[in-house]
């Protein structure tokens, strides 16, 4: 019990140090995407929209990616995006994107993974957020 009790209070010590170092990188992520949330209402997303199903589904993804937060907000968001006539293309993107990518965390996600694992992540969650949008889109009217 003695020899754990050393290298538990070293990974603590190494865990809070770390956590220390990166706290002002998120606190300055949490408000960027709060401010994101303010100013990126769902009447200024939905003038970006209608135009086709690509444009919408590379549309979506983008707004999700860039006003990224908690997958609760992005399904009070999309609800007001489809009563404004927004396409399923654009809400599917809109969702996957809002909630796997997030480009105002980039550099905090950089700093701590190491760029070329945030690079990779972020180029195959897009390819594939663009693919299961269609997908979803596409099964959902089958069903229908």
């Amino acid at each position: 019990m003695k020899q754990e009790t050393p290298t538990l209070k070293k990974a603590f010590s190494k865990a809070l140090m770390s956590f220390i170092s990166i706290s002002p990188m998120l606190i300055a992520v949490m408000g960027l995407v709060g401010l994101m949330q303010v100013y990126l209402t769902p009447d200024i997303l939905s003038t970006f929209f209608g135009h086709g199903s690509l444009v919408d589904t590379l549309v979506g993804t983008l707004a999700g990616a860039v006003s990224m937060g908690q997958g609760m907000i992005s399904y009070v968001v999309a609800e007001g995006l489809m009563e404004q006539g927004v396409s399923n293309y654009a809400l599917s993107a809109f969702i996957l994107a809002w909630i796997t990518l997030g480009f105002v965390q980039l550099p905090a996600e950089a700093s701590i993974f190491g760029l070329k694992f945030t690079f990779y992540r972020n180029i195959l969650t897009l390819i594939s957020t663009i693919i299961i949008a269609y997908a979803t889109v596409l099964t959902v009217g089958a069903l229908s």
